[in-house]
């Protein structure tokens, strides 16, 4: 996923993220915090953390930290994971911080602390399985094509939405795809772009590689990043994969066999044909 995600797609991604969650309250979902004030980045190299990164960490407006942790199984093992981190995060920064730990609709039952003699860790531990996403995807659906205003509360359903319980057995990455592509289809387009980042900045941490390649295929198509590539192309004529592009559009190649060779979106191919045709 590095080679595939630019830092400067990465930021923007953030950018949104936090716009979205800003002012937010989680009390929908049993955290009672202060409100979100930003999305930052924690760089801890000391700790060891799985191969996706730290999962997420806000800054909230009472200056503590709120630590999202996004789990598909249950091992007691990660909860001493977690308290390292928050040990490390705390003595750095010197904040207070509450942990919530997002359990997947796949855990059914999971410890609600850590006890360690002395040392007692308390995170939220928020049981996805407790959230009817049929329903909520269904109301999404209506409201969107609808065009009614999405609610904070929506917003947020539509980024929690593939972790919910589900009928049926369809993969999560596929439910996380859907999501994305209900997203799209919000009329806003200021919520479009902030709920399609948020979606994917979540996901990422909780899907394997695989899932998170055929999110990113996704994700390309939002408004968001197909304006920061295309902003970006004038600046990016020495990149491998645009250089490909022209030549085979020069070539005679289709739409297709360019995205298929370089992984550029469409919209950005059409407009490189667009240019080599004006030449």
């Amino acid at each position: 996923m590095e080679s595939k995600i630019s830092k400067q797609a990465k930021d923007l991604i953030q950018k949104y993220t936090s716009n979205l969650f800003k002012d937010a309250t989680l009390e929908f979902y049993g955290i009672k915090t202060a409100k979100i004030k930003e999305l930052i980045n924690v760089e801890l190299p000391e700790v060891t953390v799985k191969a996706s990164g730290m999962d997420i960490v806000f800054l909230l407006e009472d200056n503590t930290y709120l630590h999202f942790e996004f789990q598909t199984t249950y091992n007691r093992k990660d909860l001493t994971r977690f308290a390292a981190y928050d040990l490390r995060l705390f003595e750095r920064d010197g904040r207070e911080i509450i942990t919530a730990v997002i359990y997947t609709s796949d855990v059914k039952k999971a410890d609600t602390a850590l006890k360690i003699g002395s040392l007692m860790y308390n995170p939220v531990n928020v049981m996805m399985i407790d959230y009817d996403g049929d329903s909520i995807y269904n109301e999404l659906d209506r409201k969107i094509k609808d065009g009614a205003e999405l609610s904070d509360l929506d917003m947020l359903n539509l980024i929690f939405l593939p972790l919910m319980k589900i009928k049926g057995d369809t993969p999560r990455d596929e439910l996380a795809v859907n999501s994305i592509k209900l997203a799209q289809t919000i009329k806003d387009k200021s919520k479009q772009d902030a709920c399609v980042a948020a979606a994917y900045a979540f996901a990422e941490k909780y899907l394997d590689d695989n899932g998170r390649n055929k999110i990113w295929e996704v994700l390309k198509m939002s408004s968001m990043l197909v304006n920061y590539l295309e902003n970006s192309i004038g600046e990016a004529v020495t990149n491998r994969e645009t250089e490909i592009a022209k030549n085979a559009i020069k070539e005679g190649a289709t739409v297709d066999f360019v995205k298929k060779i370089t992984e550029l979106p469409v919209e950005i191919i059409k407009r490189l044909q667009s240019e080599i045709g004006k030449e």
